[in-house]
């Protein structure tokens, strides 16, 4: 049976199978065009514009390399966890996850996910805010965890899509925003690109 190559619909600023598959959840077809900026906040910068920028940054910077040739609207993301104002990026290593994992424990902190849509000279953004409480984590459960390896790509240290999961004690907010791509706001700003969604899901044996 010949298959069919599906069109993409847009271009994800992001490596973030995470983010690809969210998408996917939306049927939305896209092409991956993964960027490498300096994601180091600046001096008095605030969380919510520190996301905002990224994001956006993100997009441009896709848009400028890669999908300015085929026109394609860029979405870019960015998320990070804010506990007591202070910006929790992603772990270096073990040890490092297992610190923040004991500055959260027992406590709510913030997740902060911006959304920006770009395309030629038309850019949008949006920031999805939620709170997450994580119930006390032992010291033997941090160590677990860390050496597992899930956390050492996700802001804060865990992943609530994951092993991470059992920490969780409530959400306040977007579930898909803490895990990276606020579902809610990615529509809203693909409407304005002419992007319908729920898109129609293509048919398996049209997937080349």
């Amino acid at each position: 049976m010949d298959s069919k190559t599906i069109t993409p619909l847009l271009t994800l600023a992001s490596a973030s199978p995470r983010r690809r598959e969210l998408l996917a959840q939306l049927g939305l077809v896209c092409q991956v065009r993964p960027v490498d900026i300096d994601e180091s906040p600046r001096a008095a910068e605030a969380p919510e514009a520190y996301v905002r920028r990224l994001a956006r940054e993100k997009a441009r910077a896709a848009w400028e390399r890669h999908a300015e040739g085929d026109g394609l609207p860029v979405l870019g993301s960015d998320t990070t966890v804010v506990l007591d104002g202070e910006i929790l990026g992603k772990p270096v290593d073990a040890a490092e996850t297992q610190v923040m994992l004991a500055r959260l424990s027992g406590r709510t902190h913030e997740v902060l996910t911006a959304v920006a849509v770009v395309q030629g000279a038309c850019e949008c953004a949006m920031l999805s805010r939620s709170h997450v409480s994580l119930r006390e984590i032992t010291a033997a459960e941090r160590a677990a965890y860390a050496v597992s390896g899930e956390p050492l790509d996700k802001a804060g240290g865990y992943a609530i899509q994951g092993m991470g999961a059992v920490f969780v004690e409530r959400l306040e907010g977007s579930y898909s925003g803490v895990m990276g791509l606020p579902l809610y706001e990615t529509a809203q700003l693909l409407a304005e690109f002419g992007i319908a969604v729920p898109a129609t899901l293509p048919d398996r044996d049209e997937v080349a």
